[in-house]
């Protein structure tokens, strides 16, 4: 049996169709693929993240977003972070950031290597951009990547809930002890030398 050929489609396409969708989808080389659900634990993180925001973006031009919004990546695929920062002008009827300068992807199991590489690779692309953050979301440790203009991108990890990300454009951050208020973690295994089991 053949199989019916899929055509693709266009990022302006795929935003119209997206709008009259139930679930949420991302734009893959061209074929709309739905995003997983998260467990309450994401969520959490999410909704802490998003509180964090609105309130470092107070009295500023720029504005918080969730993953209702989308984010174009210059190669045409449509990506659709857990939490934002949109510095572009304000447009009611956008579906998409209009210049994302932040972007946040929480850790899922079944995401986690491809958000971890080719996801990051893609927002890399975004000129705008000039923070990706990926939180594990079963560890206080977060992968913060950072530019200023016309500079090369800079990795750091965060590994302590006493860590923050700076945000020197909005002359505030993001403390991981209150992106993880409220959860705890489970002890990472240890290794006993011979003999002393």
């Amino acid at each position: 049996m053949s199989q019916r050929a899929v055509t693709p489609m266009s990022a302006e396409e795929f935003l119209e169709w997206g709008l009259h969708q139930e679930l949420r989808y991302e734009l893959v080389d061209g074929v709309p693929v739905a995003m997983a659900g998260a467990k309450q634990r994401h969520d959490r993180i999410v909704g802490s993240a998003l509180g964090m925001l609105y309130n470092l973006l107070r009295g500023h031009k720029c504005r918080q977003f969730t993953a209702d919004l989308a984010v174009r990546i210059p190669m045409g695929n449509i990506r659709r972070p857990d939490a934002g920062i949109d510095c572009g002008l304000p447009d009611d009827n956008a579906t998409t950031a209009i210049a994302p300068v932040f972007v946040m992807e929480v850790l899922s199991p079944s995401t986690r290597d491809f958000d971890m590489f080719g996801k990051l690779e893609e927002y890399k692309t975004v000129p705008t951009l000039a923070h990706i953050v990926i939180v594990d979301p079963d560890a206080p440790q977060v992968f913060h990547w950072s530019r200023s203009q016309n500079e090369p991108w800079r990795h750091e990890l965060l590994e302590r809930l006493d860590a923050v990300i700076q945000l020197p454009e909005f002359e505030g951050m993001v403390d991981l002890a209150s992106l993880y208020e409220g959860l705890t973690f489970r002890p990472l295994p240890r290794l006993v030398p011979k003999g002393d089991a």
